[in-house]
């Protein structure tokens, strides 16, 4: 279908992958939620919504698909999503319908509930704590050296993965993202993404082998123990559970802690109140969330004909719900493109929402939380480098590839 509105921008326009919508995705947003609040994106095969209220129906919709092979042919979902999965291959957790998808998260979500996350809380400052000592420069790259080691050495620890493991398995994690998420990786991209998912999965397999004769105290003993009803996960579920762990949780938390710290060292008057009041680290980090999600988009395919936002959609089409255009509503926030970390309102899209709410919600506060305060407590005077920042070109996430900052450690502060 010809795209009747030439002035508004379709396909790869609405993407991180253009120049324009990577730098600042929320003046486009803000066009597209004036302008046309469900737009068709008829060179990507989608619809995508900017408005509040629209997007959190979408998402709450419980009968709604998520499983990319059930969109029409030529959509987005179909063409994209679809076609990566290899023949016969389930796809993961996050895009399963019911009743598989209610079934694997009842076996998987007892040790990301908030209490359980709570206990692995002085684990996580530990690791904030030892990445911080390994920064041997008053310059440094904030992502290599603080951002992505912090969730993935997390991960490693839960799952009870030998110390030794980490760095290779941090590698194989980086790599396996390049692929994971990316419908338009370049061809290096998707040979190292799929040789380091084959590796993690191997990996896996092997450490579940093993952990089944002796089960420990860690993340894997549990996923091998879980059951309900008389039902368990096979070698399989835990392993694709692991690797979604690693790609969706990992990548998201990094840019969660990267995009907190630019938007602090962006807003010196909240980065003052911050450092003043640091109990205020909890509103912050949902203000974070909300301000400047690390996931932009979700997806929908929609299991009957509706009307959203008065515009008719067909069964089976391809939905996006933008997560970034909602939370910066000025019809449900009040100056929405203000950062304020004491903002009473901090309600977001940003864990996506109904029976795909993100499963790991929880931990991923928790670690930015204990991340944001312990690396401001290091560098009492953290500012950015003059060697800049790059976002990453990744389509429906939002963060740094490069983000150079410095500062003097203090010679005192520990990561409290």
């Amino acid at each position: 279908m010809a795209n009747p509105d030439n002035n508004l921008p379709q396909g790869i326009q609405l993407t991180p992958v253009d120049d324009a919508f990577r730098t600042d995705p929320y003046k486009v947003l803000k066009d597209l939620r004036e302008q046309a609040p469900v737009h068709h994106d008829y060179e990507l095969g989608r619809v995508l919504y900017t408005g509040h209220d629209d997007v959190k129906a979408l998402l709450h919709d419980k009968e709604f698909f998520t499983d990319p092979r059930k969109a029409n042919p030529g959509t987005f979902t179909r063409e994209f999503l679809a076609a990566s999965l290899a023949p016969g291959e389930q796809p993961s957790m996050l895009l399963m319908d019911e009743p598989d998808h209610r079934r694997l998260r009842s076996l998987v979500t007892a040790p990301f509930k908030p209490a359980a996350v709570e206990r692995w809380r002085p684990h996580i400052r530990d690791v904030v704590k030892q990445t911080l000592n390994n920064i041997d420069s008053n310059e440094f790259e904030l992502m290599q050296h603080f951002a992505g080691p912090v969730p993935t050495v997390v991960i490693a620890r839960m799952l009870g993965i030998d110390s030794a493991m980490h760095n290779e398995f941090k590698q194989w994690s980086d790599l396996a993202v390049k692929i994971a998420f990316n419908p338009f990786p370049t061809d290096d991209e998707r040979a190292k993404g799929e040789a380091a998912v084959q590796a993690l999965e191997d990996f896996f397999k092997g450490q579940i082998e093993r952990r089944a004769k002796n089960l420990g105290d860690d993340l894997l003993s549990d996923m091998i123990r879980a059951e309900v009803a008389g039902d368990t996960l096979s070698k399989e579920e835990i392993t694709t559970q692991c690797l979604l762990l690693l790609v969706a949780g990992n990548v998201t938390t990094t840019d969660l802690i990267g995009n907190g710290i630019k938007a602090l060292l962006d807003n010196p008057d909240q980065l003052l109140k911050l450092r003043s009041d640091p109990t205020l680290i909890v509103n912050a980090v949902e203000e974070i969330l909300r301000y400047d999600s690390p996931v932009t988009n979700s997806g929908r395919i929609p299991n009957r004909n509706i009307n959203v936002g008065g515009c008719p959609v067909e069964k089976g089409a391809s939905l996006s719900p933008s997560l970034a255009g909602a939370n910066r509503d000025p019809a449900i926030y009040p100056e929405p493109d203000r950062f304020d970390i004491t903002r009473e309102d901090t309600h977001h899209q940003s864990f996506g929402g109904g029976r795909h709410l993100c499963l790991g919600a929880h931990l991923a506060r928790a670690e930015a939380q204990e991340a944001i305060l312990g690396l401001l407590a290091r560098y009492p005077n953290l500012a950015h480098s003059d060697k800049g920042f790059e976002y990453h070109a990744t389509p429906a996430f939002r963060g740094f590839s490069k983000f150079w900052v410095t500062g003097l450690p203090s010679p005192t502060a520990q990561s409290h």
